[in-house]
């Protein structure tokens, strides 16, 4: 199998961990469970939020966790196993999920809220102000 890389160009430079991130997210775009929803609040500009709302009927707030790992949204839940118990039909499973999603810089997750089977995380896009630098012109060396 041939690797093709989309960065390969001279004019991206350390674009390294972006083409990483990309191929990450290829390989769990398959994966729906639990499905969720994605919506962007309204704002001035950029300064609007986003809310992620993943379907998590049966699932507990203590068998759900919500971290930020390396720019990373990171929600894990797990089920506890009903003790003692004897389904004569189990259509309910207890299945555990990991779902990822990646974090442009400067995105801040304020808070999570879980209500009706719903969890509601909400994120924070901060507004971003162009820059520009000059970088000065040395004559000599290079240093």
């Amino acid at each position: 199998m041939t690797r093709t890389s989309y960065f390969n160009s001279p004019f991206l430079l350390g674009f390294e961990p972006l083409e990483r991130l990309l191929e990450r997210t290829a390989k769990s775009a398959g994966d729906g469970y639990p499905p969720y929803n994605i919506e962007e609040l309204p704002g001035e500009g950029a300064t609007g939020g986003i809310v992620i709302t993943l379907a998590v009927a049966g699932f507990a707030k203590e068998e759900i966790s919500c971290t930020v790992e390396d720019r990373q949204l990171v929600i894990k839940g797990r089920q506890n196993e009903a003790d003692g118990k004897t389904f004569l039909h189990r259509g309910i499973a207890a299945r555990q999920f990991l779902r990822a999603f990646a974090l442009a810089d400067g995105i801040e997750v304020t808070s999570a809220a879980l209500e009706n089977g719903l969890l509601r995380i909400t994120l924070a896009r901060p507004d971003i102000q162009p820059t520009v630098r000059v970088v000065e012109i040395k004559t000599g060396g290079v240093s």
